[in-house]
């Protein structure tokens, strides 16, 4: 006889020796125990999980000399016929292969005869997902009312596929990936079978590679196996892999951290340069600072299940001194930028790109050390020298919004000057006429200003709009008088709709008439280049005042606007 990989010789015979899918295995041997066995059974899940090793076993108990039993002998005429693979009375078709309506319909056909020397004449049907719409048709009648004699067990990866009128004729078990640690464990117990020393840290990889197929992880296994000829370190293991030693994404995470891009570039470097798959590189860079962001928040252990003990420790020890929020940028910006590193052409510069933004990210203070430096600088003497206007300078900063310390009130200043708003002197100007000198204040009748916009609002909501940014200066019993702001538009727009704006004030406006102030006045009276440079000096001194840059500094932003109110 020939080699058997350890994927066949290693085959579970019974249901306790199926891995990781105790939910399906107690199922079945719960029913079979009672009586209650289903005589259409379809078997989902990912592959290499054990859906047809189920199947077979199940129909070793249906048809064991000593059964319907939950453990079948292995040791009669049926069990050893099913396990050979030559029982005449169970059929293993593939539904690949055999998916037409004629063979789907020779197979109902001979479902009629009685099995040959066994209690069930038992149809295991792989991929059962490939067969014909009409082949599914041809299956239904039987599939629903079979002889007594007849069981089906079906098999697919891809249940979804299957028509529904099948599936609700079907009993249904849902197989799921298999445990990286019960993959480790069965990989450790065949290797003692096999005289085999491995390490466990090299089953861990081999398990990963697998994604939770037992059958994946066991022909890797026999891979190393037959090309280590003895050899089984490390970097044999990682070369046959195809992947990354852990010790790089280690060495690679710890060079971001510790912000050294030499060494970040250096790591690159060797990776390509020893020909690995930079984009398949980017994907387990990826997942190993996911692990790390993981780790760093304490979550639970089935959480980082993939994982062995010894590299859980390890990413502990690395990111003790590093905070939460520089890892979450990091993991971030490495995600975001994941799409374009997948359809690079030159996948190195991409990846090396990221990293230069990545080493960008100024490391987060914790909120204690801000809440501490702010105590500081509201301590400052300095912060006395601030200018009397009220500003507001926000900091447009990368981490939460804080929002910017208060200014505090001069020692000489009382709480109630302090609360007290500003109040502005009118500043004289020897062109105004006495009357526009005059406070502005509406008559006890008559109509007002905001009456004249809403009526020419209702016609000519443009002219309504231009007048809203004129200021209303002065107010007399015969005459609204505006200064208009410096603008070319609005002014060509007042006055060539000026005769509809003076019947307006007429009509709304108490019979007033309508005017417009000098084009140099503003609404205090001084002219706007004044008014200009006063804001300009507010301004600078806000951003020349030293709490302004330390602010920015502490929260790494940059002053986006200043609000002179």
């Amino acid at each position: 006889m020939g080699y058997l990989v350890l994927a066949r010789k290693y085959r579970p015979q019974t249901f306790d020796a199926v891995v990781g899918q105790q939910h399906v295995t107690q199922t079945l041997k719960n029913a079979i125990k009672a009586g209650r066995v289903a005589h259409a059974i379809l078997f989902s899940g990912p592959r290499g999980t054990g859906k047809t090793t189920v199947a077979r076993i199940l129909a070793k108990a249906m048809n064991c000399e000593t059964g319907p039993t939950e453990t079948p002998c292995n040791h009669c005429r049926s069990c050893m016929d099913i396990t050979a693979g030559r029982g005449v009375d169970v059929f293993e078709i593939d539904g690949a292969s055999n998916n037409s309506v004629e063979q789907v319909r020779e197979l109902r056909d001979n479902s009629r005869y009685m099995p040959a020397h066994s209690r069930f004449k038992i149809y295991i049907i792989d991929e059962v997902h490939m067969l014909s719409i009409a082949a599914f048709n041809a299956l239904l009648k039987t599939l629903e009312e079979p002889p007594a004699h007849v069981m089906f067990l079906f098999a697919t990866t891809e249940a979804h596929k299957i028509p529904i009128t099948i599936l609700s004729r079907c009993q249904r078990h849902d197989l799921k990936r298999i445990d990286l640690a019960a993959v480790v464990g069965h990989m450790e117990s065949l290797c003692r079978q096999e005289s085999v020393a491995i390490s466990t840290n090299n089953l861990w990889r081999i398990a990963r590679e697998s994604g939770g197929s037992m059958r994946d992880a066991l022909s890797l296994l026999d891979q190393i196996l037959a090309c280590g000829d003895g050899q089984l370190d490390d970097a044999h293991v990682m070369n046959l892999l195809g992947g990354l030693d852990h010790a790089v994404l280690s060495d690679l995470s710890a060079a971001v951290f510790s912000r050294d891009i030499s060494r970040v570039l250096a790591v690159i470097a060797d990776v390509f340069k020893n020909g690995q798959d930079l984009k398949r590189f980017y994907a387990d860079l990826l997942m190993h600072f996911r692990h790390l962001m993981l780790v760093k928040m304490a979550v639970r252990a089935d959480i980082l299940a993939e994982l062995s003990p010894g590299e859980i420790e390890a990413m502990a020890d690395q990111v003790k001194d590093v905070s939460l929020p520089l890892i979450d940028q990091t993991f971030t910006l490495l995600f975001n930028a994941e799409t374009n590193v997948r359809h690079a052409y030159q996948p190195r510069l991409a990846i090396e790109m990221v990293f230069f933004k990545v080493l960008q990210i100024l490391p987060s203070l914790p909120i204690d050390q801000l809440i501490a430096r702010m105590d500081s600088l509201l301590r400052d003497p300095q912060l006395l020298a601030l200018p009397a206007h009220p500003t507001d300078a926000v900091p447009a900063a990368q981490g939460p919004a804080v929002a910017p310390p208060p200014i505090p009130v001069p020692p000489e200043a009382s709480l109630a000057d302090a609360a007290r708003p500003p109040i502005e002197t009118p500043v004289a100007d020897p062109d105004r006429r006495p009357d526009d000198a005059a406070p502005v204040a509406q008559p006890p009748t008559g109509g007002s200003w905001d009456a004249v916009i809403a009526a020419i609002r209702e016609s000519k909501p443009s002219i309504a709009g231009a007048l809203s940014q004129a200021q209303l200066t002065a107010v007399s019993d015969a005459v609204f008088t505006v200064a208009l702001p410096d603008n070319g538009f609005t002014r060509n727009m007042i006055d060539k709709n000026r005769r509809l704006i003076e019947a307006a004030c007429r009509e709304h406006g108490g019979g007033r008439g309508f005017d417009v102030a000098a084009a140099n006045a503003s609404s205090g009276g001084q002219p706007l280049a004044q008014t200009k440079q006063k804001t300009e000096d507010i301004r600078q001194q806000v951003l020349n005042h030293p709490l302004v840059a330390d602010a920015v500094d502490i929260f790494s932003g940059t002053i986006e606007e200043i609000k002179i109110r």
